[in-house]
């Protein structure tokens, strides 16, 4: 089960990897004030995995369940009483930017230097300290109550078995609170005090078996194992195969989040550095804040189809004849971390169409993806093998788009139902079932060599322009 931003997601597999029955159901984000992004873990957690389990769990497969993994958008924050009860709706992960003034605080007190350092990150509205804190701050009363914080997945699980568990990659991006390095809570610098941290476990392994009212609430047979999970981006690269270093996960979607495995540790400003979600791994993370979004703008602006636009914009020739797009139309996240970015249009003439527009939208987000590998492999990243999943890969043109600006291959995958799919992976191993190929590779998309000198300099303009309009869009803010 996943539990992500708009929807959840449910898959029951089978012990070769095939796909028995998935499941979905829609859900609403609440966003109470400006920069405010949150969850009622009853209502949408809770609810969507309980509906799920209940259609996936027919009454001829639910003897036959052997094990259950979740997954979920992170990092966020769920603040409980001891026994998990919920005090508030859940503050979300990076989208999710009321706690500013706190990350702004922590740098100066504990230094940017050694939180990344320690901490494999810096502070961005990413981190889980910082939103601690703003909730000790803005909700006293909230917080005099609190006693325990938990994620979407940990909390299914908590409500699943008893455990107050956190798998280690989560707890790697709750900065500045745990120490990549020593892979273990930081308890010298206070963040939260009164609150009882989970114990760690890796996302594999078993934090407990469904208890018998859980089994009563939901249809799962009592006394099956549940696995710790993590957080939905680590387990949809894990579904895709991403598990050895060098291996790089490219995920389509509303936003382009890229994971790539590391053998040792690797820190950098520009991005995310976790733990991975298996022991022995380290991860760097790389995420644009708009990519898909840009294109459901454009089709929602223009009326047309996304099927039409793809067509027009494969009409159009390389560079979308003038036209230059900086895709930050909500800020930018890596390698950035600039909330103030704006997405901008250049080269604009009255010969300029909806196919135009597209085909420089999908240019502007491969432009995106180039500028995240460069940091990446600037900061100890090979990027050697990369993984393409999620929406997006479907149609063909944007990911060869993405391959020709890369000059690079990308690997597609049998299996695209993500973060779910993994989850049943991490479930599989944890009762000792085999899950190599699960999911083998059916497709490549190979680069035009042919298209590397003229990307190479549109890039170049793609850098610059940022560099001579990021001034002009901060005051415009």
């Amino acid at each position: 089960m996943d539990i992500g931003t708009s929807s959840s997601k449910g898959v029951l597999v089978a012990p070769d990897g095939a796909v028995v029955a998935t499941a979905v159901r829609e859900h609403r984000t609440a966003t109470p004030h400006p920069g405010w992004f949150e969850h009622d873990a009853l209502a949408v957690w809770w609810a969507d995995f309980a509906a799920i389990v209940a259609e996936l769990a027919r009454p001829d497969l639910a003897s036959s369940i052997a094990a259950v993994g979740v997954s979920g958008i992170g990092p966020c924050l769920l603040p409980c009483t001891d026994d998990g009860t919920p005090l508030r709706p859940a503050i979300l992960y990076g989208v999710d930017t009321r706690a500013t003034a706190e990350i702004a605080a922590q740098t100066e007190r504990f230094g940017a230097e050694a939180i990344l350092d320690r901490c494999g990150s810096p502070l961005t509205s990413q981190a889980v300290g910082p939103k601690l804190e703003w909730l000790r701050a803005n909700e006293p009363e909230v917080w005099a109550r609190t006693r325990r914080m938990f994620m979407a997945h940990s909390w299914l699980v908590h409500r699943l078995t008893g455990a107050y568990v956190l798998d280690h990659h989560a707890a790697s991006q709750c900065t500045p609170m745990y120490d990549t390095r020593a892979r273990e809570w930081i308890t010298d610098w206070e963040i939260a005090p009164g609150l009882e941290l989970p114990s760690l476990l890796w996302s594999g392994e078993v934090a407990g078996t469904v208890t018998a009212s859980a089994a009563a609430a939901t249809g799962l047979p009592a006394g099956i194992p549940v696995v710790a999970g993590t957080i939905d981006a680590w387990a949809e690269a894990l579904s895709a195969g991403v598990r050895s270093p060098g291996d790089v996960m490219l995920m389509y979607g509303t936003t382009m989040f890229l994971v790539e495995v590391l053998a040792e540790r690797a820190v950098s400003p520009r991005l995310w550095g976790t733990v991975g979600v298996s022991p022995g791994t380290y991860n760097l993370a790389a995420g644009m804040a708009t990519s898909g979004a840009i294109t459901g703008w454009l089709r929602d602006l223009t009326g047309a189809s996304f099927e039409a636009l793809t067509a027009a914009a494969a009409q159009v020739g390389r560079g979308a004849e003038g036209l230059l797009m900086l895709p930050y139309f909500a800020g930018e996240r890596t390698p950035l971390f600039d909330p103030k970015a704006r997405g901008t249009i250049v080269g604009l003439t009255l010969r300029h169409g909806p196919g135009h527009l597209y085909r420089a939208a999908l240019e502007a987000t491969a432009f995106g993806v180039r500028h995240n590998l460069s940091a990446m492999r600037a900061a100890g990243g090979a990027g050697s093998r990369l993984v393409a999943v999620g929406g997006g890969t479907r149609g063909g043109l944007w990911t060869k788009i993405v391959s020709d600006v890369l000059q690079q291959e990308q690997f597609l995958p049998a299996q695209t139902v993500g973060a779910a799919y993994g989850d049943a992976m991490l479930a599989a191993g944890g009762v000792g079932s085999p899950v190599d190929g699960w999911n083998p590779v059916t497709s490549v998309v190979s680069p035009d060599p042919a298209a590397a000198e003229e990307y190479g300099r549109l890039y170049e303009l793609y850098l610059d322009l940022y560099r001579s309009t990021a001034h002009i869009a901060h005051a415009l803010d």
